[in-house]
C-alpha cells in the first residue's frame, strides 16, 4: 500500500486545521475518515467534502474509545482557543489526556503511526527566545489556560511512553500560532478578532500595551509541515516546532489589518489577560533540517485570503458589514 492508497484517521477534522488536513489528504489520494464532535468544530467546513466517495465523517467524542480500521492517525481533536478552550475546561483537559490515550491505544493495536498536534503553548510564557523544541516551559500549571497547557503537555508525555513502552510509532508536533479561512469568527484569537472587528467597523481589542509579539503561519504551510512530519521515518518522533518565525507585535498586526481592509476604527487598550505569553516565536531549525519545511506565505498575503473569507462569511450571515 502506497502512501496515496491509505485510510486516514483525522479527529477534529471539521476544525479549522483539521479541515484544511481533510482536503490536502484527500488531494493526495487517501481516503480520509473525519471524526469530529461539534464542539468546535463547524460542518460547513467539510461540507464540500461531503460527496466525496473518498470522504467519511462520523460523529464521536476522543474521550471515548474508538473502534475503526486505519493506516494512519492525526489526532486534533481539542478546543485551541482561549474563549473556548476555557468554557469547559474540565473538558477540555479530558480531550487532551483521554483522547491522546485512546488514539494510542487504537494506533498500538493496529501498529499504525500516531500524530499528535501539540501546541507552542506548551512553552508557557518563555523564558528562552526563540523557542527551541529542548526547551521545558514556564507554565502556570493552576492557571485558567492550565486546562490547555498542561493537557497538551501530559499528551505528549503519553505519546513518548507509548513510545518507549510499547514501541508505537509517534509524530509530535508542536503548532504555533495558525490562521487562515475556516476560523471561527468568535474564537477570541487575535487574527480573526482583529479582522471581524475591523470588518464590522468596531474598534480593534489590544490587551496590554500592544507590544507582546507573536509568529503567524499561514494553515497552508502548517498542514504541508506536519504531513511532511507523519512522512518521516520512524526514528523522527519529534517534538517539531512547525510555525512561522517572522515575529511580529501585536500593534503591527492590528496595523496591517486595517490597512488591508481600508478601515479607520480605533484602536482600544484593554487590561492583559492573566499567563497570556509576552513573546511567543519558534526556532524552526529542526523543521528545516528533518522535515525540509519552512513557511512560504508571507502575513500580508495570507491576511488578505483570510480577511476575504470573513467578509464573505459576514456578509453571508449579517448581509454587507459597515466599514469604518
Amino acid at each position: 500500500m502506497t502512501a496515496f492508497e491509505q485510510r486516514v484517521l483525522v479527529t477534529g477534522g471539521a476544525g479549522f486545521i483539521g479541515s484544511h488536513l481533510c482536503d490536502r489528504l484527500i488531494e493526495r489520494g487517501a481516503e480520509v475518515l473525519c471524526v469530529d464532535n461539534f464542539y468546535t468544530g463547524r460542518l460547513r467546513n467539510v461540507a464540500h467534502l461531503r460527496n466525496n466517495p473518498s470522504f467519511e465523517i462520523l460523529r464521536h467524542d476522543v474521550t471515548f474509545p474508538l473502534s475503526v480500521e486505519v493506516d494512519q492517525i492525526y489526532n486534533l481533536a481539542c478546543p485551541a482557543s482561549p474563549v473556548h478552550y476555557q468554557f469547559d475546561p474540565v473538558q477540555t483537559t479530558k480531550t487532551s489526556v483521554m483522547g491522546a490515550i485512546n488514539m494510542l491505544g487504537l494506533a498500538k493495536r493496529l501498529k499504525v503511526k500516531v500524530l499528535q498536534a501539540s501546541t507552542s503553548e506548551v512553552y508557557g510564557d518563555p523564558t528562552m527566545h526563540p523557542q527551541r523544541e529542548e526547551y521545558w516551559g514556564n507554565v502556570n500549571p493552576i492557571g485558567p489556560r492550565s486546562c490547555y497547557d498542561e493537557g497538551k503537555r501530559c499528551a505528549e508525555t503519553l505519546f513518548f511512553d507509548y513510545h518507549r513502552q510499547h514501541g508505537t510509532e509517534i509524530k509530535v508536533m508542536r503548532i504555533f500560532n495558525t490562521y487562515g479561512p475556516r476560523m471561527h469568527p468568535n474564537d477570541g484569537r487575535v487574527v480573526s478578532n482583529f479582522i471581524v472587528q475591523a470588518l464590522t467597523g468596531t474598534p480593534i481589542t489590544l490587551y496590554g500595551d500592544g507590544q507582546q509579539t507573536r509568529s503567524f503561519c499561514y494553515v497552508d504551510d502548517l498542514v504541508a509541515g506536519m504531513m511532511a512530519l507523519m512522512d518521516t521515518p520512524a526514528d523522527v518522533t519529534g517534538p517539531i516546532n512547525i510555525g512561522n518565525p517572522v515575529e511580529f507585535t501585536m500593534r503591527e498586526l492590528a496595523e496591517l489589518v486595517r490597512e488591508l481592509i481600508g478601515s479607520s476604527v480605533e484602536l482600544v487598550h484593554h487590561p492583559l489577560p492573566q499567563d497570556d505569553p509576552r513573546q511567543r516565536q519558534p526556532d524552526i531549525s529542526q523543521a528545516k533540517a528533518k522535515l525540509s519545511w519552512e513557511p512560504r506565505v508571507p502575513l500580508k498575503d495570507g491576511l488578505a485570503k483570510t480577511i476575504a473569507y470573513f467578509d464573505g462569511l459576514l456578509k453571508e450571515i449579517d448581509g454587507a458589514p459597515n466599514r469604518a
